[in-house]
């Protein structure tokens, strides 16, 4: 074997990950039209939530979380309440409302808004070549998902929607800058497997709050491509994606493994217009690109 062929498969690894979060967003399509939106994430982060403490128990981890201080639990809070729970709300119920492909556009804000912040927050340093992937990725992100006028977010003349997908972008961002400040020490496994377990929990106790029991009622008799695609979102694009991507991570730093986000919204889209029949709208099909080419210069920037 020739000393290429690990990274080689380390590379369809994080290509079969861009695949799996891509299609989350047409898979959380399906789930928001057939079953209460907050509910499906319960279930849908129950699912992961048992199979990361399987994963965690056979690692020889479990243990691990004896030593955890207060500051790094009041952290894993902290992340389950944005990250998990926050996000699942948000993404869930904008796709109620948003097509799953042309929402996938907002991924490229997540870095931008990072980095930005990072620099507010931590004095981090910006070059020029991160502002300006900065600018592509926000305009990008921002002109796909207002159908061409990113201008309107400033008066008002967008839908619930559209605010949701910023409430998802706003809510990873703070999971991020959370995890840098309060997670340190805590291997990535670790910190996803517990932030995943306490959103779970704000998840299940908001479900019986806000839509009560009979959404329960309701989940469970949705009908198994349903159920699918919650499998798939769980195991797939939670458990299976984040594992190839420490793979990925730990093989060729987390720079590189990052930049396979890049293709997120290219799967997302494409899956979304394939089997869902979603239209492909210019604003998305100019937007888009855009958005892309902004993370990856941004990750240019940063090497």
């Amino acid at each position: 074997m020739t000393p290429t062929a690990p990274l080689f498969g380390i590379h369809l690894r994080l290509i079969g990950m861009a695949v799996l979060w891509g299609a989350s967003w047409p898979w959380g399509r399906m789930v928001a039209q057939n079953m209460p939106p907050i509910t499906g994430s319960a279930i849908r982060f129950m699912i992961a939530s048992i199979a990361l403490l399987i994963w965690l128990y056979s690692s020889d981890r479990f243990n691990a979380a004896r030593t955890l201080t207060p500051k790094q639990w009041s952290g894993l809070v902290a992340t389950g309440a944005t990250g998990i729970f926050t996000y699942a709300v948000c993404f869930l119920i904008a796709l109620q409302w948003i097509p799953s492909g042309k929402a996938s556009a907002v991924i490229a804000l997540n870095p931008a808004v990072t980095l930005i912040l990072a620099a507010i927050l931590f004095k981090e340093k910006l070059n020029s070549t991160i502002i300006i992937g900065i600018l592509m990725a926000i305009f990008g992100s921002l002109y796909a998902i207002s159908q061409g006028n990113p201008l309107h977010f400033l008066s008002g003349s967008v839908g619930l929607g559209e605010y949701l997908l910023l409430g998802c972008v706003l809510s990873w961002v703070a999971y991020t800058l959370i995890g840098r400040k309060l997670l340190g020490g805590i291997d990535a496994l670790t910190a996803t497997t517990f932030s995943t377990v306490f959103g779970t929990i704000f998840l299940c106790i908001t479900s019986f709050i806000v839509e009560g029991s009979s959404a329960w009622v309701t989940a469970y008799h949705s009908s198994w491509h349903v159920y699918g695609a919650l499998v798939g979102m769980a195991l797939g694009a939670t458990v299976l994606g984040y594992y190839w991507f420490f793979i990925g991570v730990k093989a060729l730093g987390a720079g590189n493994a990052a930049a396979y986000v890049a293709l997120v919204p290219v799967f997302g889209i494409s899956i979304s217009a394939i089997f869902l029949g979603e239209p492909l709208h210019s604003s998305l099909l100019i937007g888009a690109p855009l958005a892309i080419a902004g993370m990856i210069v941004m990750h240019k920037g940063q090497r």
